[in-house]
């Protein structure tokens, strides 16, 4: 058996080095280099802006200020329009991200744990096929929990030129500096003492927008806002608020959903109900941290004796590192703060369904949901009660079925939560507008015999760049996809879809006319269209509907995992707040009574 395992090791050596060997012989590709092209050059409300043409033929125009530098004393307050500035700007690169734990969102060579970014960050990009005039403008929106990531991740380029949309991805406040909401940090003023500084950034975004977007060859009456993950999130929130109302005319949401987070939360201490990172949290941890405050307790005192000014003097005193150095950055650089606060004034004080299940309480627009079939597997594929290192060093599926039964769930209860239950409120609410889809892309090669196929399948955000038509920009995971035929003819259908919608917020049958057509929920019975390549399921109608009692039912019926501990798990997961009945979890077999729910994460 030694003899066995010091063969298969010296075999992997061997493929590694010949792999390498290969690669170092074949030709780089050309790195391409923005140049200024004159025939760029843009008037916008705050001086002239010029770019370059893109690799794809694009007009490109990176890393606009869309706001004033969110720093000194605009650090969490609303954002201001940007200053105007003397000669010509030269937009040939992307702005700088806003502060995170470095990920690959931020960079393909990154040190985990190091911070990036920095508060000047409110940047956008443009990218405009040539000759536009009047196109609709698609608006994306990154994900990344909110709390990585920046649009310079993602190249339009692709997308404007092949279907003849301009298309914008915006820079926002991330964590901390994007969400913060301090009961004795107030302005006295609505808008900048809501602590939603992230949202109203997008809404700043769109602003810019119709200002300016005409002179790009892009119309401001026909603007699409897209986006992913927490993308998605604040895109419905783009929905929600009073504060965007006209500034946009469609939404795509891709693996998303929207629960504003109540001020209790954002503020109080975890003890009266509020977030373990709310505000107040935070503030007691910086003063421990400091030495200002000997312990925890000390802290809160100390706090509560603080007055506004001394607060407002102590927080905007403190340099972003030292924010960052309560949490861990694990879990790709993300970290658990809230978001998203019901304000009542840029959000709702409300609850999702009295949102969207009434045209009074949102900004009722032609949308898309969708979520992909494996949501949770990209949070799972390298994670150490999964996963193990055959060998020291060759990945492996710990128990393949346990984990693509957790996976299942999991992704059923993404799907209840970010499409189903969310069309069902706007159709209620009179939208006949609404279209919903399943991303089931799971052809990735294997590595080293890790079947990437069953380990990520169709995980979350790997249809991000079949919607940008782009494999190789950023995010470091462009090995995954094998650009066969079956790839491309996926994406081009969804480049399709995506953009025919938003030209005319119906996704029917493609640009080309030529594609599966697109039923809105619950037309002839049909709810979402599968996406999938010709090779495989290929592209059609599902009448699947997920609810919350559906997947309760089916989980409960379910005699295939190998440990009966996992099925409480699963329950405790996907089940919280109002949706987990204790009596529920603990028929589900006899090994639940012995689990605390509150002991399981997420994933």
């Amino acid at each position: 058996m030694r003899k066995a395992a010091i063969i298969l090791i010296v075999i992997g050596i061997v493929v590694v080095i010949a792999a390498n060997l290969f690669l170092s012989t074949q030709e780089p590709e050309p790195v391409f280099e923005a140049v200024r092209d004159n025939t760029t050059l843009r008037q916008t409300t705050a001086g002239d802006v010029v770019g370059f043409r893109d690799k794809h033929g694009a007009r490109a125009w990176l890393g606009i200020p869309f706001a004033q530098a969110p720093t000194g004393d605009l650090r969490w307050r609303a954002p201001e329009p940007p200053t105007p500035h003397q000669g010509v700007f030269e937009a040939l690169q992307a702005g700088g991200m806003c502060p995170q734990f470095a990920s690959q969102l931020s960079s393909d060579d990154f040190t985990a744990g190091s911070i990036a970014g920095s508060e000047d960050c409110l940047y956008l990009n443009v990218w405009s096929p040539p000759n536009a005039v009047g196109l609709p403008v698609m608006y994306w929106i990154h994900g990344g929990g909110n709390t990585i990531g920046h649009g310079g991740s993602y190249n339009g380029a692709a997308l404007a030129t092949r279907h003849n949309v301009v298309v914008v991805t915006i820079n926002y406040r991330l964590g901390v500096f994007g969400w913060f909401s301090h009961p004795g940090l107030k302005a006295g003023n609505a808008l900048d003492d809501s602590g939603n500084y992230g949202t109203l950034d997008a809404i700043r975004g769109l602003e810019w927008v119709a200002e300016n977007i005409d002179v790009f060859g892009g119309d401001p009456d026909n603007v699409t806002v897209f986006g992913e993950s927490a993308g998605a999130f604040d895109t419905l929130a783009m929905m929600a608020s009073p504060l965007a109302e006209g500034l946009f005319h469609k939404a795509i949401v891709q693996s998303g959903g929207f629960e504003p987070t109540p001020l209790t939360q954002a503020q109080n201490y975890a003890e009266d109900g509020g977030h373990p990172f709310s505000s107040q949290e935070i503030v007691a941890n910086l003063l421990v941290a400091d030495g200002t405050a000997s312990s925890r307790q000390d802290a809160m005192d100390y706090q509560s004796d603080m007055s506004p000014a001394r607060l407002r003097d102590y927080l905007y005193s403190k340099p972003m590192q030292d924010f960052f150095g309560q949490f861990d950055g694990g879990g790709f650089g993300m970290i658990n703060v809230p978001d998203n606060f019901g304000d009542g004034y840029v959000l709702p004080d409300m609850t999702t369904e009295e949102i969207f299940s009434s045209a009074d309480n949102h900004n009722m627009v032609p949308i898309i949901l969708g979520t992909n079939r494996d949501e949770p597997a990209l949070f799972m594929t390298r994670d150490p009660r999964y996963v193990e290192n055959w060998l020291g060093f060759l990945p492996r599926l710990k128990d393949p079925e346990t984990y693509t039964r957790i996976v299942k769930y999991g992704a059923l209860a993404w799907k209840e939560r970010g499409v189903d239950s969310l069309a069902n409120y706007m159709r209620a609410a009179g939208n006949p507008d609404v279209y919903a889809y399943r991303f089931d892309w799971d052809e990735e090669p294997s590595q080293f015999g890790f079947d990437l196929s069953t380990a990520l399948g169709a995980a979350h955000g790997l249809e991000i760049a079949f919607v940008f038509g782009s494999f190789d920009d950023g995010l470091g995971i462009s090995y995954i996809y094998p650009g066969d035929e079956n790839q491309m003819a996926l994406s081009d259908s969804m480049m399709s879809y995506w953009s025919e919608f938003a030209y005319t917020g119906n996704p029917g049958t493609g640009r080309g006319t030529d594609e599966t057509p697109w039923l809105a929920w619950n037309t002839n019975g049909k709810r979402s269209i599968i996406l999938d390549t010709p090779g495989d399921k290929g592209i059609f109608m599902s009448d699947e509907e997920v609810t919350i009692a559906s997947i309760k039912a089916e989980l409960a019926a379910d005699t295939g995992f190998t440990d009966p501990a996992d099925q409480c798990k699963v329950y405790a997961r996907n089940f919280r707040g109002e949706h987990f009945v204790q009596a529920e979890y603990e028929a589900l077999n006899g090994s639940c009574t012995s689990i605390d729910p509150a002991s399981i994460g997420f994933f």
